[in-house]
């Protein structure tokens, strides 16, 4: 089968393993079936940014510049949650956009993803970024009202606990014995008294299993502008990373917009 179109982030749903999907030109394609057989991945050279524009090479994110430094979906506040300033209705880029991404409700997490993290993600967005940072369980910390809120709690804990997930480690599928529980009510007396309202009750352990059939010991990272075409076996999925034979490792997030072929 042959599938074209630009890669996306993998669409994913919270089952034992976790279930993959990817959407090439139209195209619904189960991952999961996937692993285990040869898969051909090739680069056309050509990127197509969320607005439509075709380009060579992008920002962050793979935005092309114009978006990079004008659209709200690229803006600070998207990395750093402590500077949100919609609550008090002051615009950084597009103040409508702004109020309906922040003035929802957060949730600060812990999550144990090749190591302890605090991380910030909109309620909506449980359990699926805890999946696409290939946490293997995860608790929630504090429910907030508002992005900016959810970020001063984060921003309270990063002297701490760090907010980085050492994904090397993550797609070797090393998995620190961690107790989510007692890390929890530890790292809550290093916030202030008058953030006890935010602080979650729940001491649920959420936890996730991938579809892996073998880690690998060495990691190599693929850039498809580098590679831009990879012919392996497919030995799992983890986080947003498709890992292949011989320890390639393709995170296919940081490859969004990426027009490319699939056979397998």
């Amino acid at each position: 089968m042959r599938y074209i179109g630009s890669l996306s982030k993998m669409r994913t749903s919270l089952e034992d393993p976790v279930q993959y999907f990817m959407t090439l030109g139209g195209d619904f394609i189960q991952l999961n079936d996937l692993v285990g057989s040869e898969i051909s991945l090739k680069f056309s050279g050509i990127i197509t940014c969320f607005c439509g524009n075709e380009v060579t090479e992008t920002y962050r994110k793979n935005f092309c510049r114009d978006c990079f430094f004008t659209k709200p979906e690229a803006s600070l506040t998207i990395m750093k949650p402590e500077l949100s300033k919609a609550h008090l209705g002051i615009e950084e880029r597009d103040l409508s956009f702004e109020k309906r991404m922040q003035l929802q409700p957060h949730v600060v997490y812990l999550a144990n993803s090749a190591g302890l993290k605090v991380g910030v993600t909109r309620f909506n967005q449980v359990p699926t970024r805890w999946i696409d940072q290939g946490a293997a369980e995860a608790i929630v910390l504090a429910r907030t009202e508002n992005r900016f809120e959810a970020g001063t709690v984060e921003v309270h804990l990063k002297d701490t606990i760090s907010d980085k997930t050492p994904w090397q480690k993550m797609v070797q599928g090393y998995v620190p014995e961690v107790d989510l529980v007692a890390a929890k009510h530890e790292v809550l007396k290093y916030l202030p008294e008058d953030f006890s309202h935010w602080t979650d009750p729940d001491d649920t352990v959420h936890k996730m299993v991938y579809p892996v059939q073998e880690y690998p010991t060495k990691v190599k990272s693929i850039n498809l502008h580098k590679t831009p075409e990879v012919q392996a076996v497919l030995k799992g999925i983890r986080g947003q990373y498709l890992l292949f034979e011989a320890g390639g490792v393709l995170n296919v997030r940081s490859h969004e917009g990426y027009q490319v072929t699939l056979e397998v």
